[in-house]
């Protein structure tokens, strides 16, 4: 159980720590003050369903199809490799996070810009459903690890959203993008190994 939350935790973590617009968009609503506690539980709410949707929907697919497993599990291996390689190609080149500037807004504006900034972003299907769903799919138990994803995102936009004025100037230093990326490396690359190890045959 335990291992199946801590792959479902460092594979969203790894997935979630990366300049992006939803990230930027929370740490912009949190410096402001402006619904910023919203914004986040709007965002964990969105991962913790597309997550679930992907690990229960794709485990009742692939229990029933060795073959679409075995694809699964490879593909996600070598997909994980090539985020691991993406994440220490960044960390050569670190970017700063920049907060985005607009005016004061309602809750309801703000939330609905989270929505969109979060559901119409195509990755965040590839993601959520497809790459963390089909590994955690291949979880011996796959609700935990979709607990461990869920909690990847609860602490990480949360404390985007209550230490956003603390956060902001190390955020927008590229060393310390250059730093998370190596981590984000690092957790990818030992859960793609994790998993070809259990690999059937492996």
């Amino acid at each position: 159980m335990w291992q199946s939350y801590l792959n479902g935790l460092l594979v969203a973590a790894g997935l979630i720590i990366a300049i992006g617009a939803q990230n930027a968009f929370v740490l912009a609503q949190s410096l402001r003050r402006e619904h910023h506690l919203p914004v986040a539980a709007l965002c964990v709410l969105c991962d913790a369903l597309l997550v679930a949707a992907g690990v229960f929907g794709l485990a009742a697919v692939l229990a029933q199809s060795p073959t679409l497993l075995a694809v699964a599990r490879w593909g996600g291996a070598a997909f994980l490799l090539w985020l691991g390689a993406q994440a220490l190609r960044r960390a050569i080149q670190p970017q700063a996070l920049q907060q985005q500037d607009s005016g004061p807004r309602s809750r309801r504006a703000v939330l609905l810009a989270a929505l969109a900034v979060t559901l119409l972003n195509p990755h965040v299907y590839l993601d959520t459903v497809l790459l963390i769903g089909s590994l955690g799919a291949q979880q011996p138990v796959p609700g935990a690890y979709a607990l461990g994803a869920a909690s990847a995102s609860l602490i990480w936009f949360f404390t985007l959203a209550l230490g956003a004025a603390w956060l902001a100037p190390w955020l927008a230093r590229p060393t310390t993008w250059r730093l998370l990326d190596l981590a984000v490396a690092a957790m990818m690359f030992a859960v793609a190994v994790q998993l070809l190890l259990h690999a059937p045959g492996a």
